[in-house]
Parts: C-alpha cells; structure tokens; sequence
C-alpha cells in the first residue's frame, strides 16, 4: 500500500495519539483511514441530502400514504 507522510502540530500530535489510545486503534494510520471513510460517508449523505431536496417533492407520507404501501407489500408477498 503507498504511504502518505503528514506533517503535525505536536498538539494535534498528542490528541492523535490519545485518540489512538481511547479509542483502541491498532496504529496512526488505522486511525486516519477511519477518519477519511467517515468523511467521506458524509460527503455521500450530503449529496443525498441534497439530491432529495432538489427533486420534485413526492406524496404526502401520511395514513393513506402507509396503507397504500401495506397494501403493495402485501400484494408482492403474495398475501
């Protein structure tokens, strides 16, 4: 695997090193790739979030709504 090397402030060093600790990662890097993946379902849920505010608003989710919806999963199950 390619190696990143980074450059730290000792403060940041040492809060690194504690959330190395705290939270039981096996190693700095563990540490940061978990930091990229969370970052990076964030940056996902974002465009989802604003795909779904973009798109054209959809039925109204009330009592008729989630009896339709039984209705069709009942339908598809065969009951």
């Amino acid at each position: 695997m390619p190696t990143m090397n980074i450059s730290l402030p000792e403060s940041l060093r040492a809060f690194v090193e504690d959330q190395i600790t705290q939270r039981r990662y096996g190693t700095t890097s563990e540490y940061v790739r978990d930091l990229i993946r969370r970052d990076q379902d964030r940056q996902h849920l974002r465009d989802l979030l604003l795909a779904g505010a973009a798109s054209e608003q959809g039925r109204v989710a009330d009592d008729r709504y989630f009896n339709d919806l039984r209705d069709e999963v009942d339908a598809a199950s065969g009951g």
